[in-house]
This record gives C-alpha cells, sequence and structure tokens, in this order.
C-alpha cells in the first residue's frame, strides 16, 4: 500500500510536469503507448515538435523499476546512435575552426595506424564508407561483448582497430553502417581540440544551446540526476538490468532529454552553433559520395530520406537496454523524439505511426507496410565426425588481430570453443569447416596435411586469421 501511495503522488507531480492539451490526436498517441504504461514496466518518453515549441510530451511506463520513478519529458536517458549526430557536428565546428578538413587522412591523428593502400579520410568515417571493421564484433570475438559487463578502454579499441590486417572493402568503395568510425571521430576531436571529447561537446553545442541535461556519458561513476535506467525483458518473466559502465563515446554516449532536445532540433531551422551561420548546417546535411560518384542518404550522423513523400532527416540508436529515435520532417517543422528503457522497444514504428496521424493531410504518398528485412544465411547441412578427427582440432590458437588465444577441446563427442568463461560447441559442416552461431571458421593446413589454424568469418568482420600455438597466451 505504502509502495502505491509512493508511486501515486509521484505520479501526480508527474502530471503536473506533463501538462500539455488532450484531443483526439493525442488520445491515438497515448494508445499507442498503452501496453508499457504501467507502475511495473520500463516504458518510454515522447516528444512531438511542431513550429519551434512541443505540442505534446508524455512519459509513459517506469524510468527506475527499483524505486518505481515515472517516465516523463525531463528524464534523462541514453540516445544510442542519435550521438552520432553530435560528434558530426563537433566535427564540422574544428572544420570551421580550420583545425581538420573532410580530406584529412586519420593516420594524421592516430599515430600507428596502419597503411591499407588507400587513405582513409574524415569523410570516410563521416559516412559510413571507410571499410574498418566493426568494433562490436571484434569485442564479441574476444569475449567482452557489449553489456556483458566486461569493460574495454577507449585506449584498448583504438589499439585493438589499429591491429586489424584488412579493411572489409576500399575506402569510398560502398556504405556499411558501422561503429568503429564514429568512435575513432570521437578520438580525433580529442586531440586535434586538446579537450575531451565530452567536453569539447558541451563548451560548443550543450551549453551554446543551454541543454542543460545533455552530457556525453564517458564517466559510467557519474551520478545523473532523474536517470532511466535500461532494462531487458527475462526470458521467464521479469525484467533484469542493462547498463553500460564504459568510457567509450562517439558512436553512442549522449544522455538527454525529451525538452533538451528541442534544442537540437530547433537549430536545424536557426544554427546558433560556431560562426552562427546556416553553413555549418549545410554541411551537416551534405551526403556522402562514393567513389564511382553515386550520392548516398547518409549526410553526417543522420540519414536524409525521404517518408511518403516529404523530406527527412532521422536517426535510431540503441544501447543494451536503451532504444531511441528522432525523426524531423524540415518543410513542415515537424519533429518526434522517441527514448526508451526498454530493449525490445521499437520507436521507429511508433514515431511513423505518428507522423501518420499528425501529417496525414500532406503526404503525397500512400503508405508502404513497413517489411523487416532479415538476411538468413543459407547453411551447409551439418555432419557428424569421429572422435578421432575431431581430436584433431584440439589446441590453443592466437590472433595477433584480437591479441587473443582461442582453446579447443573435445567434450562428449563435440568439439568445443573455450573462451574467458565461455563454452560453445561448435557445429561441423565438413571436414576442417566449423561453425557456431553467425560465426563460421575454416581450419588450415600445411603440405604434411597438419593443422596450422583457421580463419573466422561473422557477418562484415572477414578473414581473421588464427595460428595455432604450443602454449596459450594470457588474455
Amino acid at each position: 500500500m505504502s509502495a502505491l501511495l509512493i508511486f501515486g503522488a509521484t505520479a501526480q507531480k508527474v502530471i503536473a510536469n506533463q501538462a500539455y492539451t488532450h484531443n483526439a490526436l493525442t488520445d491515438k498517441v497515448d494508445e499507442m503507448f498503452k501496453q508499457w504504461d504501467r507502475d511495473d514496466s520500463p516504458g518510454a518518453a515522447l516528444g512531438i515538435f511542431k513550429d519551434g515549441r512541443i505540442i505534446y510530451a508524455r512519459g509513459y511506463g517506469v524510468a527506475n523499476l527499483e524505486y518505481s520513478l515515472p517516465w516523463t519529458p525531463q528524464t534523462v536517458s541514453r540516445t544510442g546512435s542519435i550521438s552520432k549526430q553530435f560528434i558530426a557536428m563537433c566535427i564540422a565546428i574544428l572544420i570551421e575552426q580550420g583545425k581538420l578538413s573532410l580530406d584529412d587522412d586519420i593516420q594524421k591523428f592516430i599515430p600507428g595506424w596502419p597503411d591499407y593502400g588507400r587513405p582513409i579520410k574524415i569523410k570516410h568515417l563521416l559516412h559510413h564508407t571507410s571499410g574498418i571493421r566493426e568494433y562490436l564484433t571484434l569485442v564479441s570475438l574476444i569475449g567482452k561483448p557489449e553489456g556483458s559487463g566486461y569493460v574495454y578502454t577507449p585506449c584498448e579499441l583504438v589499439e585493438m582497430l589499429s591491429r586489424q590486417k584488412e579493411l572489409n572493402f576500399k575506402p569510398g568503395e560502398m556504405f556499411s553502417y558501422t561503429n568503429s568510425g564514429y568512435f575513432l571521430l570521437s578520438e580525433i576531436i580529442n586531440r586535434v581540440s586538446g579537450l575531451k571529447t565530452s567536453a569539447f561537446a558541451k563548451k560548443y553545442i550543450f551549453s551554446p544551446l543551454e541543454m542543460n541535461n545533455t552530457h556525453f556519458h564517458d564517466n559510467p561513476n557519474m551520478i545523473v540526476k532523474n536517470r532511466a535506467y535500461g532494462y531487458s525483458p527475462e526470458k521467464d518473466s521479469g525484467y533484469r538490468l542493462d547498463i553500460l559502465r564504459l568510457k567509450v563515446i562517439g558512436d553512442l554516449g549522449v544522455f538527454t532529454t525529451i525538452e533538451d532536445f528541442l534544442k537540437w532540433d530547433q537549430n536545424f531551422y536557426d544554427n546558433k552553433l560556431g560562426k552562427g551561420t546556416q553553413d555549418l548546417i549545410k554541411k551537416m546535411l551534405t551526403r556522402g559520395k562514393l567513389n564511382n560518384g553515386k550520392e548516398i542518404p547518409y549526410a553526417l550522423g543522420l540519414n536524409t530520406e525521404n517518408y511518403r513523400g516529404l523530406r527527412t532527416r532521422s536517426h535510431g540508436g540503441s544501447a543494451v537496454g536503451y532504444q531511441a529515435y528522432y525523426i524531423q520532417f524540415p518543410d513542415q517543422k515537424f519533429s518526434i523524439v522517441i527514448l526508451s528503457n526498454l530493449s525490445i522497444f521499437n520507436p521507429g514504428r511508433i514515431t511513423r505511426r505518428i507522423a501518420d496521424l499528425y501529417l496525414a493531410d500532406q503526404f503525397t504518398e500512400s503508405p508502404v507496410p513497413m517489411q523487416r528485412q532479415r538476411s538468413f544465411e543459407q547453411r551447409p547441412e551439418p555432419i557428424s565426425l569421429t572422435l578421432q578427427q575431431l581430436k584433431k582440432y584440439v589446441g590453443n590458437y592466437y590472433s595477433d588481430e584480437l591479441d587473443i588465444t582461442y582453446t579447443f577441446t573435445v567434450e562428449n563427442n563435440n568439439l568445443i570453443l573455450k573462451l574467458r568463461e565461455t563454452m560453445n560447441t561448435l557445429t561441423a559442416y565438413s571436414i576442417d569447416s566449423f561453425g557456431w552461431g553467425r560465426r563460421r571458421l575454416d581450419f588450415t593446413r600445411n603440405r604434411e596435411n597438419k593443422i596450422t589454424g583457421f580463419v573466422l568469418q561473422e557477418g562484415v568482420v572477414k578473414n581473421m586469421k588464427f595460428k595455432k600455438i604450443n602454449k596459450p597466451r594470457r588474455n
């Protein structure tokens, strides 16, 4: 009873902070969040902006399950990859200050960066055309996946990326979304400006725009008032806490509120940053180009596309237990932003449904049903190998690109990979070819037919080579 009274009293205060006029449209919007608008569920905050003001904002569900603190437009939450547009603005400001250019080779700023035969430029990082391997996949391959509790530092990430001997493709050859580029951009901002990237963003973006409840979260021990904590569903019932404790920023890291985000949204129409001209905004909205001259929709930290015939600028974000989405319709001066603390929440779908309501009389194209694009990898049929065949793969294998040792053993007639505290059972597809999950590895042999190592593939990370060694190196 006392808990209900506390929640009720808090909810009354929340309602006072969310006093927006309700009408038929807002009732339909509230209905979209109904399943999360409970006192025992993580939820979200919504902001709808029109002509420079918030026309509707509300919190739904709980921002902190331990203390039953409800969501409000003032709740601070992670934005995931929405952070990329703030990093891009930092880069644009440094370009305006004459401290770097889009065509600068990143070797200029990252000592020891490998020579791949062609320069990787600042613009390649901004437009996801660098070919650099995805760091989230790399840390997963060393047994430290995002959200696992294992910590890795920005310095370790730079060293790991610098050890990669191959790119996924030649710089500028194609578009392939990767978090590595924006992480490296945050490191470049730090080295060029002489300020921590978080401090640079505060000085040149958040303070000028009076985004007083927004910051880059590079201190995992920092106390953040009114913070939403991230959650994921448990298999049986309830939720588990999902919190990142990393100093890594760039591709992610911005904490903000609905009310603060209005100020960022409005700056696209009337720029107050840098020299205060719209040239900075034009640079932010300039799409990338491939080597063949083809233009891509991705600008600087923003997708510039169309929805039902109307121009949009948008980006989504996720970070373990958080989801977020931002979309702006510049010609209508209309925007929607959703921040959520539930890992399975789909803010992109809801923002489109809200836009369908508010801009119904302005669309020039009919809605197209959203089709989830899934890439089903054609896997070969598994085969059975004898115990003697499996024992040939037992041993330790080292990758100098990952600086990690994989240990293989045979248990219960299965080939087992041991990495840190995990054990994975491999599936045999043919002699020397195995897989687990989305990963595929092919063992290599010498002229004497002895196994010398293997080559690992996962998604866009190709040809990761491991060499068989006598003694395991410390991981």
